[in-house]
């Protein structure tokens, strides 16, 4: 029997799986993360989430390289934007600030691995944040040489905006008790990267 045409205002299926697969690992961590319910949320059986991704390792680890390779190309795209220095650091801030809160579910994914002790994640991780933080990095000394105050802790002072900005991205109802109304994510970056 032929298989009906598929639905093009439909993703497919893999785009599915991922999507379905971030937010189980965001809710339950790897380990509790079920493929059934992963295969469940994108309209599939376990076994046919198993002939896309061959283990659940294997989702996980697409899950997170998906994710920060759009990040990177977002993060590459700010800092070769024309201009001086401090509009494209507010560019990289809030560039990332918005990737994150449009996907509070890795934020989540990005801190439980963060504190982590064992699992997969911690090495994908590694893999894939500490070239892009080392590129932002690059990025700030290089064009901001001259302009960031002496002294500061370049590499500490990313990871301090940035983790600020996932527990922020992370925090679901408790954004707006916790940060306030409206914050501005360049603001308080601001006052730690111009002199």
């Amino acid at each position: 029997m032929p298989r009906p045409p598929a639905d093009p205002s439909r993703p497919a299926t893999p785009a599915r799986l991922l999507d379905a697969a971030e937010s189980a690992f965001a809710a339950s961590g790897y380990a509790a993360a079920r493929l059934e319910d992963i295969a469940g949320g994108a309209g599939i059986q376990r076994a046919s989430l198993l002939h896309h991704f061959g283990s659940k390792e294997a989702l996980y680890a697409e899950v997170v390289r998906r994710s920060f390779d759009a990040l990177g190309t977002a993060l590459a795209a700010a800092t070769a934007r024309p201009g001086s220095f401090e509009p494209r650091l507010k560019a990289v801030v809030e560039t990332f600030a918005r990737f994150v809160d449009a996907r509070p579910s890795l934020a989540r994914i990005i801190l439980r691995e963060m504190v982590a002790t064992e699992g997969p994640g911690r090495a994908i991780l590694l893999d894939q944040v500490v070239p892009l933080l080392s590129r932002v990095e690059a990025f700030v000394r290089r064009d901001g040489r001259g302009l960031i105050p002496r002294g500061l802790p370049v590499r500490a002072a990313l990871l301090d905006t940035a983790t600020s900005l996932l527990v922020r991205a992370a925090s679901g109802d408790l954004r707006g008790p916790l940060w306030g109304g409206r914050t501005s994510s360049w603001a308080v970056a601001r006052h730690l990267f111009t002199a």
